[in-house]
């Protein structure tokens, strides 16, 4: 008798402990899948949800809860990360969360790799000294460059034989989280490769330009001298005139960069007299390299220089030059506009 009440007794707990979890699991699968696909609510703005190289998913979860995502227990993450099989797919970049995403959709957002697109513009005129510094301001650029210098650089991108200066087309680069800058610097070179092998298929005949490497050197100094875009073409004849005629190109950008860390945004006329392999004034024919990094219309503009007679230009002082064809139109030109006493 007291066998049967004990086997009573136990078939009814065993029942009650069945029939718990039964609620328990309906309960617990409810707030599942209410949890998976319930707007979360963020206030203010959006978010920014960074997944980096090596991130777990446990990790992650971190960054939302970060973030102000508190929906949710962490398991919960986890088994809709399993059921929704993205655990190892997750893609590295930034990602935007908005107010009222569901986890579920959250989780295939970060699979799908529909990350933040970054940009970095290379700016035309830029010397290589001002692009490293651009690049090493990126907060999103993964650095490698610290520590490599100029032939080290160049090493890296497998082009050990250039000089760095005026390698990299002036344009703007888009990119994502996790790109290097020696990544940026490859793309920006290879599409330089490209924008100077198009002006150099484009050039006039008889220019006094004799290889693609000098093309690219007179964009640079085109592109220095240039205040006033539309002027390009005319600035490009007179180099190649006097480089024709065996005039000595006399450009103070060259001057410049040839003083280095010396030039303290003033050239005096001893600076002029001073030689170095870029003095234009001193030497003949164009200099060693590229003094910058010329854009496309450079380029162009050096390829298919305007015809004429002029062989000088002096500033306005508003971006703008006047041209001359003599030196005494250039004298009175330059008594006008530079020292003020226009007749």
């Amino acid at each position: 008798m007291a066998k049967t009440s004990s086997h009573r007794v136990l078939k009814a707990l065993v029942a009650l402990t069945l029939l718990a979890a039964v609620a328990f699991g309906g309960w617990a699968w409810q707030r599942y899948s209410g949890f998976a696909d319930t707007p979360i609510g963020l206030a203010g703005s959006e978010r920014i949800i960074s997944v980096e190289r090596g991130d777990g998913f446990q990790d992650i979860l971190d960054k939302l809860r970060a973030a102000g995502i508190d929906e949710g227990h962490d398991l919960e993450w986890k088994v809709l990360a399993q059921e929704m099989q993205v655990v190892a797919r997750l893609q590295v970049g930034d990602y935007t969360v908005r107010h009222g995403i569901t986890p579920r959709e959250l989780l295939a957002k970060l699979e799908s790799g529909k990350v933040i697109q970054h940009r970095f513009t290379i700016v035309e005129g830029w010397n290589l000294r001002e692009l490293r510094a651009a690049l090493a301001s990126d907060d999103v650029l993964v650095k490698q460059l610290p520590g490599l210098d100029d032939r080290a650089l160049m090493a890296a991108l497998d082009r050990p034989d250039q000089h760095p200066e005026g390698r990299f087309l002036p344009e703007t680069y888009h990119y994502t989280r996790g790109m290097t800058d020696l990544d940026l610097l490859r793309r920006a070179a290879l599409a330089m490769d490209k924008a100077v092998a198009d002006a150099w298929e484009a050039r006039a005949e008889g220019i006094p330009i004799e290889s693609p490497e000098q093309l690219l050197t007179l964009a640079s100094i085109i592109e220095k001298e240039t205040g006033k875009a539309s002027e390009r073409p005319e600035i490009a004849g007179v180099f190649a005139r006097r480089l024709k005629l065996g005039m000595r190109l006399q450009t103070d950008p060259t001057v410049i960069y040839g003083m280095g860390s010396a030039y303290d945004g003033n050239i005096r006329r001893s600076d002029l007299t001073t030689d170095t392999p870029y003095n234009t004034y001193t030497r003949g024919g164009l200099p060693p390299t590229p003094i910058a990094m010329p854009g496309r219309d450079a380029l162009m503009a050096a390829a298919n220089p305007a015809p004429g007679k002029t062989l000088y230009f002096v500033s306005r002082g508003d971006g703008s030059h006047v041209f001359s064809a003599t030196l005494a139109e250039h004298n009175r030109a330059v008594a006008c506009h530079q020292l003020r006493r226009c007749r």
